[in-house]
């Protein structure tokens, strides 16, 4: 199955979850099926399935396509179609939603050095917010690091932002001192709070359909997509740490088992009812 990836660098919090998030989770599902593409209606549909009336539809279109994520494409109907830049990070999160990677000593670190003129201030903020994005820490001003199993992807989106040429990349080992602590490069107390709201959130989920007796796909596909759409930013806000580094019995590991498990129980009902909502037909 593909996905999917996240499209923004700052997201809100799963409690404040948006037409446009839902939207963007729909499009990394289920429209690459058709090369990208969903009309006006079938959207309509979809995301009446998850109760979002065709008024916030329609914003919440116009606001992706302001941000150059979809364009507007008439095929069989009006509709649109995603960007080619909605295209590359959407695939670029393919890996990062559904892969727990999870990083071991190994691995080492990434470490980024940048310095950006005074002059190109707005490249600075798009850079820094990159990183956030996928998950570096923050170890002094211009400097930023990760688990070294990030560096490619980092890489690769530097080059597509043409940010390259501001960045210097190392690859190392930490090696602990007393004055020297990686909790502090990451906010983790920030994470575990966001970590435990998933699991609230869906943890019913999972128990509901434990006492099912019987297919729903309406309700599969309602509940899937919600739950892709809170899980999409967390693996970009944790890099994936050792565990060794993490606090004992981190609920993160909970909260990917969690997702891990309604992912396999609820994703191929929702593809069907998906597809059912996306013709307009009966299956």
């Amino acid at each position: 199955m593909s996905y999917r990836g996240s499209v923004t660098a700052v997201e809100a919090p799963v409690s404040e979850r948006q037409p446009r998030q839902l939207i963007v989770t729909l499009y990394g599902l289920y429209a690459r099926d058709d090369d990208g593409w969903f009309s006006v209606a079938a959207l309509v549909r979809l995301m009446a399935g998850l109760a979002v009336d065709e008024a916030a539809v329609r914003s919440a279109i116009s606001r992706l396509k302001r941000r150059g994520l979809l364009d507007a494409e008439r095929r069989a109907g009006a509709g649109y179609v995603l960007s080619p830049t909605a295209r590359e990070i959407l695939t670029d999160g393919d890996t990062r939603i559904f892969g727990r990677r999870r990083a071991t000593a190994a691995d080492g670190w990434v470490l980024v050095v940048f310095s950006v003129p005074e002059t190109e201030r707005e490249r600075r903020h798009t850079l820094r917010t990159q990183l956030a994005r996928l998950g570096f820490g923050t170890v002094a001003p211009g400097v930023w690091v990760a688990p070294g199993h990030l560096a490619d992807e980092l890489a690769d989106v530097l080059r597509r932002l043409g940010l390259d040429t501001y960045v210097e990349l190392f690859r190392g080992e930490h090696l602990p001192s007393g004055s020297t602590d990686v909790h502090t490069w990451w906010d983790l107390d920030a994470l575990h709070d966001r970590y435990e709201r998933f699991l609230h959130r869906h943890g019913p989920v999972r128990a509901s359909w434990a006492r099912r007796r019987r297919p729903d796909p309406a309700a599969a596909y309602a509940d899937f997509v919600r739950l892709v759409t809170d899980w999409r930013r967390l693996p970009y806000a944790d890099p994936g740490l050792p565990l060794d580094l993490l606090p004992p019995r981190w609920n993160g590991v909970r909260a990917a088992d969690l997702f891990t498990e309604l992912e396999g129980r609820l994703s191929a009902e929702a593809h069907e009812h998906a597809r059912t909502l996306i013709t307009g037909e009966p299956s």
